[in-house]
Formats: structure tokens, sequence, C-alpha cells
């Protein structure tokens, strides 16, 4: 049976059909670019990146452009979709993004890297820039991986709990502007009823989850799911058994773990040792 070709001949993928709207838009006013940021007080090579589809912005720029062309929620209602969409992930990780977005509750132990649902974007570009990315591919997996974070931004958030290990905290970035929002991030993430950061110490020792970085999502209905991750690939991991045996070693973490206050004054500690700007 033959592909389905969209009546209007447009893209059907979200990100890039963005783009192209952006650019029909444009040109049908007959503005450059450069008279584009002019008008709108940005500047015009954000809105090259963004006809481009190397990012699409933020909603305040996109609310601005439905103003300016006259399409009221148009652009904004396409910046949504195109922000959810997972095919801006590897593809390696996209079923993975999936059930994320559907969870009802997530779990995680970070063995030395902040999780992505609360790194700052200055902390997701210098971690996946170490991880090879460069350019506008770059700036697409930060904007994706920040993206993810609108998980935790509705009326009604799944509740997130992670357990960072004293590693996370003790492996700056190169940038200490960038390692002192960071770090503040994390100290302020637990005033959120839905959020709970603890911290464990070097000092409880060896244990299960050593060297394994590990997410559990629940899903609708129950069923639980656990993923495994490295810097190099993942595992979406559904067999009872072995989530089991995971869900056992990650609860002895957690007992071994500073309780949440107590890992906020750990985080604060760490903080007040950072040479810090005043102004941050």
């Amino acid at each position: 049976m033959p592909t389905r070709r969209a009546v209007t001949g447009r893209s059907r993928e979200p990100r890039a059909r963005f783009a192209e709207e952006l650019r029909l838009l444009r040109t049908a006013r007959g503005d450059s670019l450069r008279q584009l940021g002019e008008r709108l007080g940005w500047d015009w090579s954000l809105f090259g990146k963004m006809e481009k589809g190397e990012t699409i912005g933020g909603p305040e720029v996109v609310q601005a452009l439905d103003q300016y062309y006259g399409t009221p929620g148009l652009l904004l209602a396409l910046w949504e979709l195109a922000a959810g969409d997972k095919s801006q992930f590897k593809e390696r990780y996209r079923r993975y993004m999936t059930l994320e977005s559907e969870a009802t509750s997530l779990w995680h132990f970070a063995v030395s890297i902040v999780p992505g649902l609360l790194q700052t974007p200055g902390y997701a570009r210098e971690v996946l820039a170490a991880g090879g990315y460069k350019g506008s591919e770059l700036d697409q997996q930060v904007e994706a991986r920040i993206g993810r974070q609108n998980l935790l931004a509705g009326d009604d958030p799944p509740p997130f709990r992670t357990i960072l290990s004293e590693a996370v905290l003790r492996t700056p970035l190169r940038d200490v502007t960038e390692w002192c929002v960071q770090l503040e991030r994390l100290a302020e993430a637990g005033d959120r009823g839905d959020v709970t950061v603890y911290v464990l110490p070097q000092s409880a020792g060896p244990h299960g989850l050593v060297s394994t970085d590990v997410w559990f999502l629940r899903l609708p209905g129950g069923s639980p799911v656990a993923y495994t991750e490295n810097a190099y690939w993942g595992e979406l991991i559904e067999e009872s058994a072995r989530i089991e045996r995971l869900q056992r070693a990650y609860d002895v973490v957690r007992d071994l773990a500073l309780s949440p206050s107590e890992s906020r004054k750990f985080i604060s500690r760490i903080l007040e040792d950072v040479p810090c700007s005043p102004s941050i």
C-alpha cells in the first residue's frame, strides 16, 4: 500500500513542519531575517536557526511571532508539538522517552552525572559536548534534553525521586559559573513537593548500583520498567525478574543515602566551597 501523502504536501514531522511554517510566513510578508529581527527585537540569527530546524526557540519568541504574523496560537501549537517530538532524540532512546512522558512516577540513581530532568542548559551543553556532539546537532540535543523537563512543569507532574552519588557533586563543570548555577538548581529542587533529592555519600561504601545509572518508571496501570545507561548506550528493561533485582539494589542505596533535608545541606556546603560570583 503506498505511503499516504499529506494533502498540503508539507512535512508531517513536527520540527520540520514548524520550521517550514516559519519560512512560509516570513517570505509571505516579504521580510528578510534581519528585518524580522529588527522588528521583533531578537537577534536575526535565531530566526535563521529556527527556520533551518536547528532550534525551535522558546515560547516567548514564538508568541511574538504569532502576534506579528496574525496567527494567534497557531505557531505556539506547532511549537508545542515540535517540543514534544520524540524523533529529536537518537533512535535508540525514543522508546524510553515515550515511556518517560507517560510515567506516573519516576525513580532514579545517578552514578556521576546530574539527571537530565534537573540539568541546567549550561550543564547539559558541556556534558553533551564531552560526548562528541557539536555545532547544530549539539544545539538540538541540548534543546531536546531541556525540553524533557516539561514533564515536571505541568499542573499535576509525576513524583520524581533522584539519588545522587557524591561523585555527581564532586565532578564540576569547566565553567565555574555554570557549575554554580547547576548546584543551586539541585539545592532548590527539593522545594517542589513533587521532586525529592537524596545524596549518597562516598562513606556509604560499595553497593549494588556502584556502576549503574538507572531509571524506574511507573506506567499507567502500575506496571514498572527500568532503564540502565552509561556514556555510550542504554538498555530498556521490561522483564519483571530483572526489574525486581534492580529495585532491591535501589532500595538499599536509598537506605544508605542522606535524608532529603541533610542532602540539601550537603549540596549547600559544596556550593559554599565553589568560588561563585556574588550575583549567582
